[in-house]
């Protein structure tokens, strides 16, 4: 590629935003627009021709998707191994606080808590606190959490901002508990990877000043997306100056109001929407070139979206054709509406990931599967994480994140009787109140031989079986792989062979799940061979449902309208189009609410490439609940000479009826295979981890090591030996290190 071949592929409003580098930016990219292409571009201008240090640039956006796009697309234009920050909020935050975490008094191998190990906590609160967790569930508790940590209040702050009643007062009461159960555990929830990260730029300056010396150029992904605590991040570190003391305010945001749809989460649409007012003299500059869809499609957004208010002006265009109309069909119930989508993915063929049904409430996709399903139409719903949120691979997941943190209570209260090793509840209370009263962590009283010899002889077993295998697998986490360490966990506590044992289909299917996550694993280390322990935790940690949708499985995509933003399909159909449901009725309890439903309805257009069908129902069944309905009041803004079908012509009942029940087929659709295959190679490599234990050695023996290669024993105990390599001398845990005498 030539000198600045890449600059050549853009259009004239990509191409002045590439080369603006100096100041506030705002890029206001379309759907569609080219906004990845553009900042890419804009990093690679940097880097190659102001000769900017990869080093000194950040770049943040919301995704592991996003950012693995972005790094893929920086190394094609500027090579490998660039020493650069591309990543989500989170990860970088994460990161920042790794190096700084004692600073606000945690341990820098601090766990991240996922929010199946938060609703533990809250659950194990409302226990001591005798809360009926069937009035107020922890997903209450957890979502009042959440939004006082976005607005920054604490726990003594509660009463204050909220009142002061007896809701109140046991809500004031989690916070406090969940909030001193997280500092005991050593462990930070999601919205602390931020949370603490401003609090420690507010707290100390040093760190934040080097981190803005660092960063002399900002970039924001998806700015319409970020909450108060985003916007305090990226706000402080762009507030460097030079050396002359002069503000660098080099940083760009790329984003579009039109898509700021996840207020309901905390997204504050004001941060895009008064970027000139917080960076005066901020360039902006609109791509609203479309290279996505049809014009058709884009003119049915606009007559959509132009009818916000709290917007910035712009619209979408394209050099592509008008393309097909966009078809409107209007059913007689849910069933119908469902076997008419079906009918018409079997009509148009092709491939099945070219199609996409995109639904305003997770409630609405069992009709569709149904439907699928009878048709043998495969499918995939897109709306959670595969596999972590299943018992098996969330005790499998605690046996590795205490290995990294073995002051992880939580962690270690959910495996200490799986499998069986006769600590019953009673007794883990005890030992819980014991750790508590002497300040320990409950790992450290059961390492405890006092403790030990209280229990009974098979708990006192169990429990030196199982910190032995933690001890050893902790001192070992840097000397092998994850998929070794993950063999080790899997074969030594017995997990496995508790399974295996019980011999019934459930456990049959919990074992090739164990295997499905061992193929994770191998995934993880394929893209990055040196992967540590605390790395893989925190990038399962940090997965969302959108980075799990792979297009190469040949699928029709169910999925809710809020988890279909930043992907595209050549098929677009979107269902529900009624009011109540799209837009929802609490869309009216809010003054700004209506105009979020419209920029959700605007997402879920231009994700539609070349066709686009919208359904409604004569009446529905939601929630038990039968109604007639109303059509969608975005169907009426949308103008009528772009639409056809059913909808908007005279019904035709007699074709509609043929829809309700189709070409039925008997034999249900099943997406996935399970992995036999890795349960195998599983099976073998534990078998042959198992015959390496119990070898002796002595000082002087010649050893190989699977990470180390060659090397001699200088020093061996019936726990450890000592082994001098070429280049370093490592202590190795004995009977799990993979070495073997030469």
């Amino acid at each position: 590629m030539g000198r600045t071949d890449y600059l050549d592929r853009l259009n004239d409003k990509q191409r002045e935003a590439a080369m603006h580098t100096e100041g506030p930016l705002l890029i206001l990219a379309g759907a569609g627009s080219g906004k990845t292409s553009t900042m890419t571009c804009r990093i690679a201008y940097l880097i190659r021709e102001l000769g900017v240090h990869p080093y000194n640039i950040l770049a943040v956006t919301f995704t592991n998707k996003a950012a693995k796009e972005m790094r893929d697309r920086v190394a094609a234009l500027i090579g490998e191994g660039v020493d650069m920050w591309l990543l989500t909020f989170h990860s970088a935050c994460l990161r920042i606080l790794r190096y700084h975490a004692e600073s606000i008094g945690y341990g820098r191998d601090f766990a991240v808590y996922d929010p199946t190990d938060q609703k533990a906590v809250v659950k194990n609160i409302c226990k001591e606190l005798n809360i009926d967790t069937k009035k107020f569930a922890p997903s209450y508790f957890l979502g009042i959490i959440s939004k006082c940590k976005e607005a920054r209040v604490k726990p003594g702050d509660f009463f204050r901002e909220y009142g002061s009643g007896y809701k109140e007062e046991m809500i004031q009461k989690v916070y406090e508990r969940y909030e001193e159960t997280l500092k005991k555990n050593n462990a930070m929830d999601f919205d602390d990877l931020l949370l603490k990260t401003v609090e420690l730029f507010e707290r100390d300056e040093e760190v934040l000043e080097k981190y803005r010396n660092r960063f002399r150029y900002i970039m924001v992904d998806e700015y319409q997306d970020t909450n108060m605590i985003q916007y305090a991040f990226v706000k402080m570190l762009a507030e460097g100056r030079d050396r002359e003391g002069n503000p660098r305010r080099n940083i760009c945001v790329v984003g579009d109001d039109d898509q700021c749809i996840y207020q309901w989460r905390g997204a504050d649409i004001r941060n895009i929407l008064e970027f000139e007012k917080d960076f005066p003299g901020a360039k902006t500059i609109k791509l609203e070139q479309n290279y996505r869809s049809t014009a058709n499609i884009l003119a049915a957004a606009h007559s959509v979206i132009e009818r916000n208010r709290g917007r910035k002006a712009k619209k979408l265009w394209t050099d592509a054709e008008d393309g097909n109309k966009i078809v409107y069909q209007r059913l007689d119930d849910e069933r119908d509406e469902a076997g008419y989508i079906a009918s018409e993915i079997n009509r148009i063929g092709g491939s099945y990931n070219d199609f996409a049904v995109l639904y305003r409430t997770n409630a609405q996709s069992r009709t569709f599967e149904e439907a699928l399903s009878r048709r043998g139409i495969p499918y995939r719903v897109l709306g959670g994480l595969r596999y972590y949120d299943r018992k098996e691979i969330k005790d499998m997941m605690s046996y590795m994140r205490l290995v990294q943190n073995r002051a992880d209570d939580l962690s270690l209260v959910r495996i200490i009787n799986e499998p069986k090793r006769g600590i019953g509840g009673k007794t883990l209370e005890k030992l819980q109140q014991q750790a508590k009263a002497a300040g320990k962590s409950l790992f450290d009283t059961l390492r405890d031989e006092e403790t030990a010899a209280a229990l009974s002889a098979r708990a006192s077993e169990g429990v030196k079986t199982l910190t032995t295998l933690i001890e050893s697998c902790s001192m070992e986490k840097n000397n092998m792989k994850i998929s070794d360490l993950y063999d080790l966990l899997l074969t030594g506590s017995g997990y496995m062979k508790a399974l295996e044992d019980q011999n019934t289909l459930e456990a049959e299917s919990r074992l090739e799940n164990l295997m499905e996550f061992k193929s994770v694993i191998y995934d993880y280390e394929k893209d990055d061979p040196n992967l540590t322990l605390e790395d893989f935790m925190e990038r399962i940690a940090l997965l969302s449902d959108i980075d799990n949708h792979q297009p190469e499985e040949n699928a029709v995509v169910l999925m809710t309208l809020h988890s279909a933003k930043g992907l595209e399909f050549p098929y677009v159909f979107m269902p529900g189009m009624e009011d109540g449901l799209f837009p929802g009725w609490r869309a009216f309890d809010r003054e700004d609410g209506l105009e979020e439903e419209r920029r959700l309805c605007y997402v879920g257009i231009t994700r539609a490439k070349q066709r686009l069908w919208m359904t409604s129902a004569e009446t529905r069944t939601l929630y038990g609940k039968t109604d007639y309905t109303r059509e969608s009041q975005f169907l009426r803004e949308i103008d009528r000479k772009l639409m056809e079908g059913d909808g908007v012509v005279e019904k035709k009942d007699k074709t509609r009826a043929a829809f309700r029940d189709g070409a039925a087929s008997s034999t249900a659709f099943k997406p996935f295979d399970q992995l036999k295959y890795a349960r195998q190679e599983t099976k073998k490599k534990a078998a042959a981890i198992q015959r390496a234990v119990g070898e002796s050695f002595s000082p002087g023996d010649r050893v190989s090591h699977d990470k180390f290669g060659e090397g001699t024993v200088v020093e061996a105990t019936d726990k450890t030996v000592r082994v001098e390599f070429a280049d370093e001398t490592r202590k190795l845990a004995l009977g799990f290190a993979p070495i073997k005498k030469i």
